[in-house]
């Protein structure tokens, strides 16, 4: 049986049905999924029973995956899996975490649209986030489509923006919500990065905004001006006409392209109710600028 697919909209999110991620996938099963994702940029797979390994299986098919910053942050006891993010609100006991955790206060910034990974050298392709608990009210994750969003810019700013270099960290985002708790070893492993503004995704053709809440400033341009075309290519980006939102049910696997998207957690009783989702994430081919064949100065 081949799998079926249910478009949200013309491009941009699709329902797939037809198909048992916790099995090996048929040749022409795992191609129409890859065609899927090429073209839809958000695929959401209800009703799917894994555990960590085969989760981490299916993800496989599509690249390396990467090891989580957090998950392994000063050898901290881990919840799961190292090759798996921790996007709950849980503690490595299994319980809510306290109101000033480290982990509640650094991850407070998923609520800020983001791309993953982008302050890695080598960036994040695709991101497959599986619900194991969800909470009863809120907690949606919200999807921007960056390709609309792109075609959608005025001729003369796509100009503008299209061979721009931006610096991505993750300690812009957490500076935006006043998190500084991070030390001088944190730096050594997650400086700065440059980012290419527009990518051009190879298996489409089509251009795409590339920012963040990662993004700090503008390579080249001066500090204030590039603060604020972010803001501006930020604003226009997730303007509800180019988002979805999604409401989650327990044993949803969303994978999305980070590529093509930006996302964002929404808010729920978090010292209340358990959230506890899981992220397998799969590395990029290399970093932007060399994608692009764009010099960066060191």
């Amino acid at each position: 049986m081949t799998i079926a697919i249910a478009p949200v909209t013309p491009d941009f999110v699709a329902e797939i049905g037809d198909v048992d991620l916790s099995r090996p996938l048929s040749a022409e099963d795992l191609a129409a999924i890859k065609e899927a994702f090429f073209k839809y940029a958000v695929l959401i797979f209800p009703n799917q029973h894994l555990d960590q390994d085969q989760h981490l299986g299916f993800a496989a098919n599509f690249g390396p995956l990467e090891r989580s910053f957090t998950q392994e942050r000063h050898g901290n006891k881990t919840r799961i899996r190292p090759e798996l993010s921790d996007i709950s609100n849980l503690n490595t006991e299994n319980k809510i975490w306290a109101e000033d955790s480290w982990q509640r206060l650094y991850k407070l910034a998923n609520r800020l649209w983001h791309a993953d990974s982008s302050f890695k050298k080598v960036p994040a392709q695709a991101s497959l986030l599986y619900a194991r608990v969800i909470p009863p009210i809120g907690g949606q994750t919200e999807f921007a489509d960056c390709r609309a969003a792109y075609d959608a810019l005025p001729d003369d700013l796509k100009q503008r923006i299209d061979g721009l270099v931006a610096e991505h960290a993750i300690m812009y985002s957490r500076a935006k919500l006043g998190f500084l708790e991070f030390n001088e070893e944190d730096w050594k492993k997650m400086p700065p990065v440059p980012q290419v503004l527009v990518r051009t995704i190879p298996e489409t053709g089509r251009k795409s905004i590339y920012i963040a809440s990662h993004a700090g400033r503008i390579i080249g341009l001066p500090e204030k001006e590039g603060q604020a075309l972010i803001e501006s290519l930020m604003a226009h980006t997730t303007q509800r006409q180019f988002v979805y939102s999604h409401r989650w049910r327990q044993h949803d696997l969303v994978m999305w392209d980070n590529r093509t998207t930006l996302h964002r957690a929404t808010q729920f009783e978090d010292l209340r109710h358990p959230r506890d989702l899981q992220r397998a994430t799969v590395s990029d081919i290399a970093n932007t600028c060399e994608q692009a064949g764009i010099a960066v100065p060191a």
